[in-house]
């Protein structure tokens, strides 16, 4: 298991759920890997069970500087980042009727502007045969209310995918989304047992996805077997948005 031996990989919004996953498939692969996340006791207990070298860096993807300086810092120590994972996210319930300003601008702050930022501010890091992905959702194409505002934040990164492959692919950069369908996080653990069940009902795979799982799609994108994959979206769903 050694796809990403030698490489430089950084997942913003790695310290747990689907993005520590991710961190830690990444380290299993050979990469040295750095993770951010917003509280320091998550991400010291995140970088520990990855162990194989990995580190742990406090920041905020709604903050410019704060992405800023882990771009910097992984810079300082390596010189370059071959694989960008951009996961931070956030997913809070409201109907148009119930939606506010602090509620639609605190989502796009760190679904979408944490992204747009946090690649900004990485491309000086990245040269020719890096990859990036975008952890998106299938959310981003159908309406399921009351989580509007997160699925536009959604439907934003897949079209900011295309238009970034557009730009960055005459520089050998590829980019990629990886679109979950309902996965097994703690995240998910809150919802009902009722809510559960009625997406269980949805999936013909009979399931929810592992955390693992979604991992292993993201691996996919950022090694050199998805060489020629650019612009796309994978979704990891159990078939939930394809039949």
């Amino acid at each position: 298991m050694t796809r990403m031996m030698d490489k430089v990989a950084l997942v913003v919004g790695g310290a747990k759920g689907i993005g520590l996953a991710i961190a830690e498939r990444l380290a299993i692969e050979g990469a040295s890997v750095f993770l951010t996340g917003r509280h320091g006791a998550e991400v010291e207990a995140a970088a520990a069970r990855i162990g194989r070298g990995a580190r742990g860096l406090v920041a905020d993807a709604a903050v410019r500087e704060d992405l800023e300086r882990t771009i910097a810092t992984v810079r300082e120590m390596h010189g370059r980042i071959d694989a960008l994972v951009l996961n931070a996210g956030i997913s809070e319930p409201a109907t148009l009727r119930d939606e506010t300003f602090d509620h639609f601008d605190r989502h796009f702050a760190v679904n979408v502007r944490g992204a747009v930022f946090g690649l900004q501010a990485a491309l000086p890091a990245l040269g020719r045969g890096s990859a990036v992905v975008l952890v998106g959702s299938i959310a981003d194409v159908a309406g399921i209310s009351p989580y509007g505002t997160y699925a536009a934040t959604k439907a934003a990164l897949r079209s900011y995918a295309r238009t970034w492959t557009a730009e960055l692919a005459p520089l050998g950069i590829r980019v990629n989304v990886v679109a979950p369908g309902p996965t097994d996080t703690a995240m998910m653990s809150s919802v009902p047992e009722e809510g559960r069940t009625a997406l269980i009902a949805q999936i013909p795979l009979g399931r929810m996805a592992s955390p693992e799982e979604v991992a292993a799609a993201t691996l996919f994108l950022l090694s050199d077997e998805a060489s020629f994959v650019a612009g796309a979206e994978l979704c990891v769903d159990g078939g939930m948005r394809q039949v």
